[in-house]
């Protein structure tokens, strides 16, 4: 009998605990969503759950609870769709930008490859112009030119190593004379040396 006393005590003790611990509950589920909000953590089911240490069971039964969590989840969801629309309008601006540099790149392009045709159309007449054909009498009288200009070359290579050898005989003739006028100098200059 006395095992039956000492545990009823034990046994009301335990459930004023939990009835206290339950009393408490929904202000951690209060404390947890403010807590979430700071650290801008997205508020969820799961979240509150763990931060307030109750089970999800009881943010569903319990209506004080229930009623928090739905409106922390309400006005995270308005925050959800707010940024996200802001991130839409943002990333909008950003294509629009886009597309503008892609189109004002476009016409640049173009631009060039219309000057890059219009060359290379003149380009492909100066070719034909050279490709065209020749007459007998344009070949015969380019031939001659031809050949009168290379004899020309040949006479004036010939002239010019003529020359180059006049002019290295004239140095060296110089160098001579230099070289007998110093002689000449140091002589009249010591005429002990005069015999």
């Amino acid at each position: 009998m006395t095992t039956t006393i000492v545990s009823e005590p034990r046994t009301a003790a335990a459930q004023a605990a939990r009835r206290r611990n339950t009393q408490a509950a929904p202000g951690r589920v209060q404390d947890a969503i403010s807590w979430l909000r700071r650290e801008k953590i997205p508020v969820s089911v799961a979240a509150v759950s763990r931060r307030a240490d109750v089970s999800r069971t009881f943010l569903y039964e319990n209506p004080e609870a229930r009623a928090t969590v739905a409106t922390a989840l309400a006005e995270t969801g308005e925050q959800r769709r707010q940024l996200a629309a802001d991130r839409d309008n943002q990333q909008e601006t950003t294509w629009r930008e886009r597309a503008l540099n892609a189109e004002d790149a476009h016409k640049a392009a173009n631009a060039e490859i219309l000057n890059q045709r219009t060359r290379i159309g003149e380009l492909l007449g100066q070719i034909r112009d050279l490709q065209a054909e020749w007459t007998e009498e344009a070949i015969q009288r380019i031939t001659t030119e031809n050949t009168t200009l290379k004899q020309r070359v040949r006479q004036l290579t010939t002239d010019n190593r003529t020359l180059e050898e006049r002019l290295q005989a004239a140095r060296s003739n110089l160098r001579f004379q230099d070289r007998r006028v110093a002689d000449l100098e140091a002589k009249l200059a010591d005429p002990t040396t005069i015999t």
